[in-house]
Parts: structure tokens; C-alpha cells; sequence
């Protein structure tokens, strides 16, 4: 298992400001789920906020809606195939991390779970936005606790050596690309 680094709340949106695809786990009672969701992004600094989009008609946003809160999972290359079964099946028909062969582990500020093996996760609660939520199905998120993969994520930064690390993008029709080469340029 990778050794999970705390990432300073302040600093936490870089976690998702390089765009890739998350996992939105979610849990209310003792029902939980997790869907593939490619509209995820930072939004604020302090305290720090993400906006996601989650569809009317999902079982996770009844999740959400019941527990308001959630977890946003960054898979990575390695979980791909599973990102797309999660994305592809109905969490009122079946367990989508069993069909999925993804698998919960706890979180560490809210009873929504993680996805085990992710790069790097932003836990989150819900700061009720009505109009948002109901008109644009766009949920803003509160980030209460943030880790990233130590092997890919340090000082603030990325570092996307390891090509099964890299993170996800998905770009339709089960194609994704995985984030590429890094680079600088000097000023």
C-alpha cells in the first residue's frame, strides 16, 4: 500500500486543478456507492470548496443529498477498466465497488468511503446551494480532509513518474488519456 501524505487544506485544489476524472463515493445508512464523474473542479482557496456535477437521476446523488457529504477519489491509470465499470452500471441495481472490483476503505472526516488505491483523495461536505443543485445538478463541496500518494504528490506538487500512477482523463466512448510529461518553463 502507498503511503499516504496529509495535503495542507490551503493547497488542497491542486489535487484537482491539472482536471482529471474522480470518483465520487458516497454513503448514507448503510447504503454506499461510487460513480465515475469527469465535471469535477477546485473552486476556492480558504476554506477551501470543490463543485461537482451529479446528475438528478443518480443513486449517489440520493446518497449525497441524504448524508451531505462525499468523497472525491482520484484513481489513476492502473484503475482505469474499473472507473469505467463504476461509470457504466446503475448503484440502485447492483454494488457498483463489487462490480467494479474498486474497494471501499474508510475515510478519515466522513462516513463516506475512499476508494482504496486512489492517488489522492479530498473529503468533503455539502454547502447547500438549492438553485445550484437542483437547476444545474452542481454540488459545492466544503474540503474537510485532504491525502495524496507520496509517490506522486509532494511538496504541493505532482510527479507522475510511475505511468501506472498517472493520473485519469476521460474523453468519451471508453477512451481516456493519462496525464503526460511534465514540464517548466522559465520566466
Amino acid at each position: 500500500m502507498s503511503r499516504l501524505l496529509a495535503v495542507d487544506l490551503a493547497k488542497s485544489y491542486r489535487l484537482l486543478n491539472h482536471g482529471p476524472t474522480v470518483l465520487v463515493s458516497s454513503a448514507a445508512g448503510e447504503r454506499s456507492n461510487v460513480m465515475a464523474a469527469a465535471w469535477a473542479m477546485p473552486l476556492d482557496f480558504d476554506p477551501p470548496k470543490v463543485a461537482v456535477v451529479i446528475d438528478k437521476a443518480t443513486h449517489t446523488r440520493e446518497l449525497i443529498e441524504a448524508s451531505g457529504e462525499f468523497v472525491l477519489n482520484l484513481p489513476c491509470r492502473a484503475q482505469a477498466a474499473g472507473v469505467l465499470r463504476a461509470g457504466g452500471a446503475d448503484g440502485r441495481q447492483v454494488d457498483k465497488f463489487a462490480h467494479s472490483g474498486l474497494s471501499r476503505i474508510p475515510a478519515q472526516e466522513v462516513a463516506a468511503p475512499r476508494v482504496d488505491g486512489c492517488i489522492a483523495y479530498l473529503e468533503c461536505k455539502v454547502i447547500s446551494e438549492p438553485l445550484n443543485q437542483q437547476r444545474y445538478d452542481l454540488f459545492i463541496g466544503e474540503v474537510v480532509a485532504a491525502e495524496a500518494d507520496a509517490e506522486v504528490f509532494a511538496d504541493g506538487h505532482w510527479r507522475f513518474d510511475d505511468e501506472a500512477k498517472r493520473s485519469l482523463h476521460y474523453i468519451a466512448g471508453g477512451a481516456f488519456f493519462a496525464i503526460g510529461e511534465a514540464f517548466e518553463v522559465g520566466k
